[in-house]
């Protein structure tokens, strides 16, 4: 465990947080936290991570926006759910996206993990949009992942991070709890 992992653990759990109480803020302090593990997942060759904490550093932007369109605040992302055939395709770009990046990282790389970290990446990336559209499926989905990333950490020595995703995996749940009670919620 590292300073730096240690201060992005926190970052992430106060993002998260705030993330369940749909409050903006969550965007730009998750945006520093995955900037920050960016590094962390580098370091212990978890490269499809690293590359998720990137794209992720765009989908906070994107998220910011959604939540608050500045200038149009009455036209913020509102919950809501995803009907079946969305959902569908959602998780079929996500299958798609880890069996292209898990090739590659088997391939090119010394990935720790590549098909495993791969998965984790496509399906995490489907969440994070999801979320940033405030889709209440998110929260499902990120329970699942969250679980399954706890063992790749348990695995690859990150204990903190691990500790921070069983937290995720708790905070999840309550998200999902939280959104689905919002006023907001209508069928997409």
């Amino acid at each position: 465990m590292s300073g730096l992992e240690l201060f992005a653990a926190a970052l992430g759990v106060i993002a998260v947080w705030l993330t369940v109480k749909q409050n903006p803020w969550c965007w730009p302090i998750g945006l520093v936290m995955v900037v920050l593990y960016s590094w962390v997942f580098y370091e212990v060759k978890l490269y499809s991570d690293m590359l998720l904490q990137l794209i992720y550093a765009v989908l906070q932007l994107y998220g910011w926006w959604q939540w608050t369109r500045p200038g149009h605040r009455e036209d913020a992302r509102q919950v809501s759910r995803l009907q079946t055939t969305p959902m569908l395709t959602g998780l079929g770009l996500g299958l798609l996206a880890s069996l292209a990046l898990g090739a590659a990282m088997a391939h090119w790389t010394d990935a720790a993990q590549p098909w495993l970290d791969a998965a984790l990446t496509g399906f995490s990336l489907v969440a994070q949009l999801w979320m940033a559209q405030k889709r209440l499926q998110c929260w499902t989905l990120w329970i699942v992942l969250d679980v399954i990333f706890v063992g790749l950490f348990l695995y690859k020595g990150l204990y903190l991070t691990a500790a921070l995703y069983a937290l995720f995996t708790l905070i999840a749940a309550r998200g999902w709890f939280e959104w689905r009670r919002d006023p907001a919620l209508v069928q997409a």
